[in-house]
């Protein structure tokens, strides 16, 4: 098992920016994707970004809406996930939570059923 705490929400005016953080402990070794959703509410939980490592190699996906405006990224050394969120707009209002999967991060998607530790989240809200 890994456990995951998230860290950096807030609020934050539109076009503004923000960085979450997602530190993992426990057996990280047999976790190979780690990733972020979002919930806002009223809403089903959404695939954000997912990062995979092989030694220094870094492969990563991001969901349409995201691209360009949002970047993931690990530090192995730190076991800590990162997501940078840029250009911040009020639709980006939602609890975000770090997730991590025995499968590898690809480019089909998102599926949160595929991912088997959560943490419990981290509010941002995006309002002026």
């Amino acid at each position: 098992q890994v456990q995951l705490v998230e860290s950096g929400g807030g609020l934050v005016q539109p076009g503004g920016s923000l960085r979450l953080s997602c530190a993992a402990s426990g057996d990280t070794l047999d976790y190979h994707a780690w990733a972020w959703f979002r919930q806002a509410p009223g809403k089903e939980r959404e695939g954000v970004s997912c990062i995979s490592s092989s030694g220094y190699t870094h492969y990563t996906y991001y969901e349409d809406s995201m691209k360009g405006r949002f970047t993931i990224s690990r530090d192995n050394d730190k076991n800590t996930v990162y997501l940078e969120m840029n250009s911040l707009k009020p639709e980006d209002t939602a609890v975000y939570f770090c997730a991590a999967s025995t499968y590898y991060c690809s480019n089909y998607g998102l599926q949160p059923i595929t991912y088997s530790s959560w943490g419990q989240g981290t509010q941002v809200t995006v309002s002026s």
